[in-house]
């Protein structure tokens, strides 16, 4: 079967599905062979609280660049002891990201697109490649209407720069739909969106947005709108066709 009669299949298969549906559905799918990337935000948390309140077999985990908010790393230590369950860490090649700081210095950021896209690159996408080395898939929390790059997310899509498929259970949610189901179940949460950041990733490249900004605004602002992404993300433009298109997206496996 090729990759896309198997992305087509499936969402076909889960058309009109709940999230909760497409999580049990990636479990029996694909059992120990597909994991939550988690990047501690209010989607993610979301999806953490149904996979530990049904008892999925879907392990967790989550990426650590060394430059995230101290409240990130308190929440990862919340979500643990309140579902009584490990999300397992990934971090960058600490030599090459010595060696890179070298070269580059400690914010190269801010110098240039490139060079933020190759911080990108070691802190971010290398460590979730790892993760992904022996999975058939991968959930995330992605969203449609996430701003100018995540205008239209399926449920199912072939990801190539992984190779394998990534699984969208709150694809066709809106944001007050997820803060509705967080307080409904009180879900802890990062308490930087409760200070005008709806999306949280590292430190120096997060700010929190103003009231009418795009979602994603505080996401590398100094950049164009376009390109605020690192990498973690197939484009979603031709993604469920599975035909390849270069990557330039960012994650729900650390935002």
């Amino acid at each position: 079967m090729t990759q896309p009669e198997t992305v087509a299949q499936i969402l076909a298969e889960l058309a009109g599905a709940a999230a909760e549906d497409i999580l049990a559905d990636a479990a029996r799918r694909f059992p120990g062979r597909v994991a939550l990337a988690t990047s501690l935000g209010v989607e993610d948390q979301a999806l953490t609280h149904m996979i530990a309140e049904a008892g999925l077999d879907i392990p967790i985990f989550t990426l650590d660049t060394g430059r995230l908010y101290p409240e990130t790393y308190d929440l990862i230590d919340r979500t643990c002891k309140r579902y009584g369950l490990k999300i397992a860490v990934y971090c960058p090649n600490a030599r090459e990201v010595e060696e890179m700081v070298a070269r580059d210095g400690i914010n190269l950021f801010r110098d240039s697109e490139h060079l933020r896209h190759g911080c990108c690159e070691t802190r971010k996408v290398k460590p979730l490649r790892r993760a992904q080395a022996e999975l058939d898939a991968w959930i995330c929390g992605l969203r449609s209407g996430q701003g100018a790059t995540r205008q239209k997310v399926d449920p199912v899509e072939w990801d190539a720069g992984a190779g394998i498929l990534k699984v969208n259970p709150l694809a066709e949610w809106d944001e007050a739909r997820v803060w509705d189901y967080v307080r409904a179940h009180d879900v802890p949460y990062n308490p930087l969106h409760d200070t005008g950041f709806p999306s949280i990733g590292c430190a120096p490249c997060t700010r929190a947005v103003a009231k009418g900004e795009d979602w994603r605004a505080g996401r590398w602002w100094w950049e164009s709108p376009d390109h605020r992404e690192c990498g973690l993300h197939q484009s979603h433009a031709g993604a469920s066709a599975g035909d390849g298109t270069p990557a330039d997206d960012d994650a729900g496996a650390a935002s």
